[in-house]
């Protein structure tokens, strides 16, 4: 018979040589391992049995038997080796036992012990291993019966048929602790749980799978329907920026027209006035006057006082003008505050949105069968959520309209300061009125000015208050600071600090200087607003001059 190595399914360093089968290592797939073990059986059974009895019936779970245990009486009664003992020693040959049971009796310890072993097939794969291991030191189960000297060797063998129906302890235990099964069957019963197990796995990740496409398509969709979105948007901001600029420039270049054309007849209508003074002066110093140059004069007078007249018409119309765009200003500011707490109302609402959707999904990813009150509450949730996309809906629309609107008032109004800003660089104030006295000085303003505009150079340091607040101060021990303290006094100091902490606070521009209105007698950023109301009083108290100058 020829002999190869059988690998313990337990235990991958202990073999034994057997037929022409393996037991592979239990790393190999469950379905190999029943087949090997079925055709190793095939090998037993035809080693055992007579051909016409192919099915062998093993007690399941697989049992093993130990016979001729050595006893000794005490008090009366037999004993022997414990339990724990024998399965350990059966543990270090590598049988790997589940437990070792003794049978007892009315004498005590009977001299046998069943070996119980794990349910699958590496325990029978260490059960045949377990009898081999007796049959090779001639001390089985036919050994067992033959011998008449059995001395003090322990003899070992796997519960079949013939022991399950035997007469006395073993088969009383094998009865109440287990059943026959042959090879088939095991194999059979566990290709039942196998089938059973595959077909539960392969419907649960058939249903994933359908559930993972359906959430691919969703989210396919979703991102489809954004980038529509957002190439629509982009769109719609392209044409309202080239409408809005076509606009602007429009309103510049026919208030740009209506302002020159004002400035010619005013300047017009000075110069024929100081003609007629001049001639007026001439007049009255002749000795001789003719009374129809002096008609002439008095008639040429009255009509200089209409067109002054239709000129002070005019120059009323346009503080009007002036303050209506104030008010308008105002106005539009009002609409602005009232189109961010809009967005912050939408934002909200966005956020409430995206929250009971959240829960949604969750609740449907819980929902099971009788669940009937999670089917409510998602019910109660899906109306809620539809209650607020319509409000988003709308206020969405309502956004839109206040988003056009602001757009259009922001470029205004950016417009006309942008305007008055370049009227008025002309008459701005010097940072540094010290520097302007002599030669040296000025070249210190210069060198100081480069100070400021050097984005390397950031004399500030940053504390913490008492409260965990940040806050950035200016850095007074600075070297150039203390130098220039120190040089040209307190006075030329506070100037510099102040200009330079100006420039920090509004930062228009990184460090370098953009013209911006100023408030000089509060020392801030002057508003719109202010500005308006300080030209309309420059442009009264001109008007004042030129009635003085006329009369």
């Amino acid at each position: 018979m020829p002999i190869v190595s059988l690998k313990s399914l337990h235990s991958p360093s202990s073999t034994y040589s057997y037929g022409a089968y393996r037991f592979i290592s239990p790393n190999q797939s469950r379905l190999r391992i029943i087949h090997n073990v079925h055709s190793l059986l095939h090998v037993i059974i035809h080693h055992h049995q007579p051909k016409s009895k192919p099915q062998i019936m093993f007690v399941h779970p697989w049992m093993g038997i130990i016979a001729n245990i050595p006893t000794t009486v005490q008090g009366g009664k037999h004993v022997g080796e414990s339990g724990r003992k024998l399965r350990e020693e059966l543990t270090e040959k590598g049988f790997n036992p589940v437990r070792v049971h003794p049978l007892w009796n009315r004498h005590g310890h009977s001299g046998f012990a069943i070996v119980e072993f794990n349910k699958e097939w590496d325990g029978f794969n260490n059960a045949i291993m377990f009898e081999r291991s007796f049959e090779a030191d001639h001390c089985g189960k036919k050994d067992f019966y033959r011998s008449r000297r059995r001395r003090d060797k322990l003899y070992g063998w796997v519960a079949r048929e013939d022991d399950y129906h035997s007469r006395g302890l073993i088969g009383d235990y094998l009865h109440r602790n287990g059943d026959l099964k042959t090879v088939s069957e095991k194999e059979a019963e566990d290709q039942r749980k196998d089938s059973k197990l595959l077909t539960t796995l392969a419907n649960t990740l058939e249903t994933k799978n359908m559930h993972l496409k359906e959430m691919e398509n969703k989210c396919n969709e979703v991102s489809q329907s954004i980038s529509t979105l957002m190439e629509q948007k982009d769109e719609m901001i392209k044409a309202y920026n080239e409408e809005t600029k076509n606009m602007q420039q429009n309103a510049h270049d026919y208030l740009k027209k209506i302002s020159l054309e004002h400035e010619r007849t005013t300047q017009h209508l000075y110069d024929k006035k100081r003609k007629l003074e001049q001639r007026e002066k001439e007049l009255f110093h002749r000795k001789a006057q003719n009374g129809a140059e002096t008609r002439k004069l008095k008639h040429e007078k009255m009509m200089n006082e209409r067109a002054t007249l239709e000129q002070k018409k005019a120059d009323e119309n346009m503080l009007r003008l002036a303050e209506e765009q104030k008010r308008e200003t105002e106005k539009l500011h009002r609409e602005v505050i009232e189109l961010e707490k809009q967005l912050d109302a939408k934002q909200a609402l966005e956020l409430e949105i995206q929250r009971m959707k959240g829960a949604l999904q969750v609740m449907q990813h819980m929902e099971g069968d009788g669940e009937t009150e999670m089917k409510t509450k998602m019910n109660a949730i899906e109306e809620e959520l539809k209650d607020k996309e319509e409000e988003l809906d709308d206020l969405e629309e309502l956004n839109q309209a206040l988003i056009v609107k602001e757009r259009k008032t922001n470029d205004e109004l950016e417009g006309a300061r942008k305007e008055i800003i370049n009227s008025l660089k002309d008459v701005s104030t010097p940072a540094f009125h010290w520097c302007r006295e002599n030669k040296k000085t000025a070249k210190q303003c210069l060198l100081w000015q480069e100070y400021l505009w050097d984005p390397s150079w950031h004399p500030f340091k940053i504390i913490t208050d008492k409260e965990g607040n940040t806050k950035e101060i200016l850095d007074e021990e600075d070297e150039k600071l203390t130098t220039l303290k120190t040089e040209f006094g307190d006075e030329v100091y506070t100037s510099v600090t102040r200009a330079f902490a100006q420039m920090n606070e509004h930062k228009t521009s990184g460090s370098y200087t953009a013209p911006a209105l100023w408030n000089f007698n509060e020392g801030r950023m002057a508003t719109l607003a202010e500005l308006v109301e300080h030209l309309l009083k420059q442009w009264k108290q001109q008007k004042r001059k030129r009635c003085r100058r006329y009369f």
